[in-house]
C-alpha cells in the first residue's frame, strides 16, 4: 500500500510546505524508506530534465504583436449593451442563420482580449520571474534531511577546498570564522542552474548557513530576500556568484556575508 504521506513529500519536495510542515515531513522522511525512495526519483528527474531540456522563448516578433493586439483592444470604443427604449412594434422576420465557426467568436470582442492576455502572460511571465531563489530554498531544506548536508566531512579549509575541484564546477572561496561564531563543518555539490554548484557549509549556533557558488556573471544579481522563513543574501566575486541561505537572523547571516566578502 502506498505511503499516505506521498502527496505531501511531493509539495515538499516543489517547496510548496511552510517550515512547520517541512520539519515534519523531514522526521517522517528519516523512518519512511518508500518517501526517501520518492525523494531521490524527484531529484534524479529534476536534474535530468535540467540537464537535458533547453529553454525556449518566443520570437521578439511574436511578443510585439500580441502587445500590439492588446493595446488596439484597450483603445477601441465600448458599445453599450444597454437595451434601447423603442415604442414601434416590432415585427419579427425569419433569418436564415449564418454558421461561424466557433473560434471566430471566441476570437472577436473579450474572448480575444482574454487569449492575447493568457498568450502575453505564458510568453511574458517566466522572463519576469526568477525560479533561482526557489531552487536555492529547495536546495536548502533539501541539505537539512538526513545524510544529505555534507559530502566532505571537515573543519579545515584545505580539506574542503581541494575536494571541490574533483567534484564541482567551480572552486570558491572557503574559509573557517570558528572564532567569530561561524564553524566550518564541510561542504558539498549541489546541481544548481545547470552546473554543479560548490556548497560550502557553516553552523551558527543551531543553524546551518549554506553558502552555494556557482559560475554567473551575465545576469541581474537578485536582491536579498526571505522566502518560506529562509534568508537569501547574495553577491558576486569575480567570476563567481554566491548566496548564503539559513533560517538565522539577518544579522547573523550579514556577519559571515562580511567575512567571506573580506
Amino acid at each position: 500500500m502506498q505511503c499516505a504521506e506521498v502527496l505531501r513529500v511531493q509539495a515538499f519536495f516543489d517547496g510548496e510546505v511552510d517550515a512547520v510542515s517541512a520539519a515534519d515531513i523531514e522526521r517522517h522522511v528519516e523512518h519512511c524508506a518508500e518517501c526517501r525512495a520518492l525523494l531521490k526519483d524527484l531529484e534524479t528527474v529534476r536534474i535530468v530534465l535540467r540537464r537535458d531540456t533547453g529553454y525556449v522563448q518566443a520570437p521578439p516578433a511574436l511578443r510585439a504583436q500580441i502587445m500590439r493586439t492588446l493595446d488596439e483592444e484597450d483603445s477601441r470604443p465600448r458599445e453599450d449593451s444597454r437595451p434601447r427604449e423603442d415604442s414601434r412594434p416590432r415585427v419579427l422576420t425569419a433569418r436564415p442563420r449564418r454558421l461561424r465557426p466557433f473560434w471566430a467568436g471566441a476570437l472577436g470582442g473579450a474572448g480575444g482580449t482574454a487569449i492575447a492576455a493568457a498568450l502575453a502572460l505564458f510568453l511574458l511571465v517566466p522572463r519576469l520571474t526568477n525560479p533561482l531563489p526557489d531552487q536555492l530554498v529547495n536546495a536548502h531544506v533539501r541539505s537539512l534531511m538526513p545524510a544529505h548536508l555534507i559530502d566532505v566531512v571537515s573543519t579545515d579549509k584545505h580539506t574542503v577546498k581541494p575536494w571541490f575541484a574533483g567534484h564541482a564546477d567551480v572552486s570558491p572561496v572557503v574559509a573557517d570564522f570558528e572564532l567569530q561564531g561561524y564553524r566550518l563543518i564541510g561542504g558539498r555539490v549541489d546541481y544548481l542552474d545547470h552546473q554543479r554548484s560548490a556548497v560550502v557549509v557553516y553552523q551558527h549556533g543551531a543553524h546551518v548557513i549554506n553558502v552555494f557558488s556557482w559560475a554567473d556573471n551575465h545576469g541581474a544579481l537578485p536582491d536579498n530576500m526571505t522566502r518560506g522563513g529562509y534568508h537569501l543574501a547574495f553577491w558576486r566575486a569575480g567570476d563567481l556568484t554566491y548566496c548564503a541561505v539559513s533560517d538565522t537572523g539577518w544579522d547573523e547571516l550579514s556577519g559571515l556575508v562580511r567575512l567571506l566578502r573580506e
